[in-house]
C-alpha cells in the first residue's frame, strides 16, 4: 500500500461545536450556516475565480476527531436504528480507513475581507474546526442522478418531531440579534432526532444540552416533543 501526504486548504467555522446533533447528512437543516476560512497556501481569490458560478459545490473532508481511532470493516448505521451492521464501505460512517468525508453544501458567497478568503456556506453538517482537503462545483446534470437507488436509505429521513420553546427561550432568541435564524435553526436540528439509537426505544421524559454557536441549548424530549426549557450564551 503507499501512503499520500494530504494538506487542508481550509477550516470550517460552524455552529456545530460537537459532534452530537449534527445532521446526519448535509442540507437537512438549510439554516446551518458555516464559513470555510481558506490557510495561507491558499488564500488567495485565484483559487476561486469562477466558482461563484455555481449555487452549490462538493466539499471534501477528514473526520478529524474520529480519524486517530482507526476504522471498522462492520458498521451500525443510525439509520437502521444502530441494530443492523453494514460493511463500512456501504455507509457513511466517520470510522473509514482513510476518515475522509464529503458533502454536497449550498455557497451562499465568496468573502475577501481584511486578507482573508472565506466562502459563506449554508446547510452544513460538519463539525467547527473540520479540515478541507478539496473542493469541487457540483454539476446537476452529472450528480444529480435522479434513477439512483439508495438501498436502506432510500428515502430522506424524517420524523414526527414536534419542538416547543419555553418563554425565557423565546426571550433569549428575541433579544440575541447576530442569529435572526435561530430559533428555526434550532427547531429543525431537534426534528431530526439527534438522541442515539438506544435513547430512542426509552420511555418518559430525557433531558440533553448541545452547544450551536455560543449557545448552550437544553431541551427535553417526551415521545416525539422536544420542548426547549433554556438558552444561554457561554
Amino acid at each position: 500500500m503507499s501512503d499520500y501526504q494530504l494538506t487542508a486548504v481550509g477550516h470550517i467555522h460552524s455552529p456545530y461545536k460537537q459532534k452530537f446533533a449534527i445532521p446526519r447528512q448535509p442540507r437537512l437543516v438549510p439554516q446551518a450556516k458555516a464559513k470555510l476560512v481558506f490557510c495561507a497556501d491558499f488564500n488567495r481569490e485565484e483559487f476561486v475565480r469562477g466558482l461563484d458560478e455555481f449555487s452549490h459545490i462538493w466539499l471534501l473532508f477528514r473526520f478529524h476527531e474520529t480519524a486517530e481511532k482507526g476504522y471498522s470493516a462492520m458498521v451500525r448505521p443510525p439509520r437502521l436504528g444502530g441494530n443492523d451492521r453494514k460493511g463500512v464501505f456501504a455507509t457513511r460512517a466517520t470510522f473509514r480507513p482513510n476518515a475522509i468525508g464529503m458533502s454536497a453544501v449550498k455557497l451562499e458567497g465568496i468573502e475577501y475581507e481584511n486578507g482573508q478568503l472565506s466562502l459563506l456556506l449554508s446547510g452544513i453538517d460538519l463539525l467547527d474546526g473540520t479540515p478541507i482537503l478539496d473542493i469541487k462545483p457540483y454539476l446537476p446534470y452529472s450528480d444529480a442522478m435522479t434513477d439512483a437507488s439508495a438501498g436502506f436509505a432510500d428515502v430522506r429521513p424524517e420524523t414526527q418531531m414536534s419542538v416547543d420553546f419555553s418563554d425565557s427561550a423565546i426571550e433569549f432568541i428575541i433579544q440575541q440579534k447576530q442569529y435572526p435564524e435561530l430559533k428555526e435553526f434550532i427547531a429543525n436540528v431537534l426534528k431530526q432526532d439527534p438522541r442515539p439509537a438506544y435513547k430512542k426505544q426509552k420511555d418518559g421524559e430525557q433531558s440533553y444540552g448541545m452547544t450551536l454557536y455560543n449557545f448552550n441549548i437544553r431541551w427535553q424530549v417526551n415521545g416525539e416533543h422536544n420542548y426547549v426549557s433554556h438558552i444561554e450564551k457561554i
